[in-house]
């Protein structure tokens, strides 16, 4: 059982086998997925799963707070499961490529506006948006 799937059960999802498969794709994606592509994946390992399915399952699954919905600009939302650890992201604007990142500074820099304009920090997203270096 994946860590997903364990998470949901935890929720008290019931996990049929589609939502099952649709569980161990996100999990083992190591990019940010939109909903076209997870259903590629998913419908490669059984084929009785639909779209509509996908998108009622990675609803649910975000509804839970299981997975995190991204819009990177490109007209598609894109989804990660929802990480212990927080971090940041650049996104490359040729390719679409997604690079996760942590900064200790940028994390500081972040609390301390926020602390200097009244407030305390309980959340923040920073998406950078790139071209390479031509060198």
């Amino acid at each position: 059982m994946d860590r997903l799937e364990k998470l949901c059960i935890e929720k008290g999802m019931r996990m049929t086998d589609q939502r099952r498969v649709i569980a161990r794709v996100l999990s083992s994606a190591q990019d940010h997925p939109d909903v076209e592509e997870l259903y590629r994946r998913a419908h490669a390992l059984d084929p009785h799963i639909s779209i509509a399915t996908v998108y009622r399952t990675v609803r649910l699954f975000e509804e839970a707070g299981i997975i995190e919905r991204h819009d990177f600009r490109d007209g598609r939302s894109r989804y990660e499961e929802a990480p212990d650890v927080h971090h940041d992201h650049l996104i490359d604007m040729k390719t679409g490529k997604v690079v996760e990142f942590v900064d200790e500074e940028i994390e500081a820099l972040q609390h301390a506006i926020a602390r200097k304009l009244g407030y305390k920090l309980v959340d923040h997203r920073l998406e950078l948006y790139g071209v390479p270096i031509e060198d």
